[in-house]
């Protein structure tokens, strides 16, 4: 079916998360008025040599050429050279609903709904699996002493910092959200047991900070982190779920270069549908890119005899709709995503809403699977994902209905 936001053309872009409750005050580090991101290009291999002695390259992407930071003083110049094509890097910042954040010094539950509805039981005390996955959380970063975190954390790297491309064992988060997504996914209940937990506890984080703490980054920087990943899965012989609670509303071509990069190189990419619905045609990307898994937020609220599909929630396109083909612009699969409590960056816990919520579900899932199923190809763990979602098909919410719909996708893929 349908899926999330971006920004693009030859500009790279800037993305945003996906949640309620968790825009920082001011990313003053990365995002200020002294130096603009750009992306030079040049079918002139000199001038684009030149350009990259003078200004310095940030990250190389061969033919489509290389990012850096310059004055608007030099941007200036730059447009002015003939033999050069030069673009901003497009901003996106946080897609918010309206529901306000709460946050607790304790869990309320350690495991919320979500994770009753992912195991499929009401009486759920604890959540297992996971062990020997990877999973590379794209976001703000993640408070990796988080006490349901820190036995779990195993890559922590900055892609989002002006001082480096990488910084590695720096990953601070001081938005939240990633900390939050981070605990979706594998919060472990801590080493008392008395906190959160997440869908699959015994698989390992790979926290990469690709988002300021305003939650907007840029999108060279996240193309990088995503075949970071996907090289780090190989080099190491592990497989790697990739997780992006985060968006632009239209295609960037770096970022959807390296998605189909780490779905060649064997990695899963989950991404959050966007939360512009309930109209159709609203997914955002690089959910939106057939490559990517897209995800859209179910709420705690029965209709028609299922989980809901949240009215924020983004929908795919409706010329694919009820065809159980992915395409770009597709949803493809529908998790819990309104009202979902994890893990905060203070070493608390918060309950937020959005797509974003809903994509470290999927990317847990993914992950347990995997552990269970450890020789399957990244393409067919996508397939036992939509088979499972078929198999629990979601009825609740504008534009859902019987089948592939796109509201809620192929439907709300559980625990076996």
């Amino acid at each position: 079916m349908k899926r999330l936001l971006s920004i693009v053309t030859t500009a790279v872009l800037m993305v945003s998360i996906f949640a309620s409750g968790v825009f920082a005050a001011g990313q003053e580090e990365n995002q200020s008025n002294e130096k603009l991101r750009v992306l030079i290009s040049s079918t002139n291999e000199n001038a684009l040599r030149s350009a990259g002695e003078n200004y310095g390259k940030r990250w190389d992407f061969a033919e489509k050429g290389f990012t850096t930071n310059v004055t608007e003083k030099q941007y200036e110049g730059l447009k002015k050279n003939k033999n050069l094509e030069v673009s901003l890097v497009n901003k996106v910042y946080l897609d918010k609903v309206s529901q306000n954040a709460t946050r607790t010094a304790t869990p309320s539950d350690q495991t919320p709904w979500g994770m009753e509805a992912m195991y499929n039981d009401s009486n759920l005390t604890a959540t297992s699996g996971g062990d020997g996955v990877r999973v590379a959380v794209l976001d703000t970063g993640t408070y990796t002493d988080h006490v349901d975190l820190v036995e779990n954390v195993e890559q922590c790297k900055d892609f989002s910092s002006n001082r480096s491309p990488i910084l590695d064992g720096k990953c601070d988060d001081k938005n939240g959200h990633g900390t939050h997504v981070a605990g979706t996914v594998l919060a472990n209940g801590g080493a008392d047991g008395q906190g959160v937990y997440g869908v699959a506890p015994e698989s390992k984080l790979w926290a990469y900070k690709v988002l300021g703490n305003s939650g907007f980054g840029y999108s060279d920087d996240i193309a990088n982190a995503i075949k970071h990943a996907a090289d780090q899965g190989n080099s190491l012989g592990v497989n790697v779920v990739i997780s992006m609670s985060l968006g632009s509303s239209s295609k960037d071509a770096l970022i959807s270069d390296a998605v189909t990069y780490a779905m060649n190189n064997g990695a899963l990419v989950i991404a959050a549908a966007g939360n512009d619905g309930p109209n159709p045609d609203t997914i955002g990307f690089p959910g939106g890119l057939a490559d990517a898994v897209a995800v859209a937020a179910l709420e705690n609220v029965q209709e028609n005899g299922t989980y809901r599909v949240a009215d924020f929630s983004s929908r795919g396109n409706p010329n694919t709709d009820g065809d159980y083909v992915i395409q770009e612009r597709d949803v493809e699969v529908s998790a819990p995503g309104r009202a979902i409590e994890s893990t905060w960056k203070d070493g608390a816990y918060n309950t937020i809403s959005g797509t974003s919520m809903a994509t470290p579900h999927i990317s847990g899932l993914a992950a347990k699977i995997w552990a269970e199923n450890p020789s399957l190809s990244n393409s067919a763990l996508r397939t036992e994902l939509q088979n499972r979602a078929k198999a629990n098909d979601i009825l609740g919410g504008q534009y859902a209905g019987s089948g592939d719909d796109i509201a809620s996708g192929f439907g709300f893929p559980t625990v076996q």
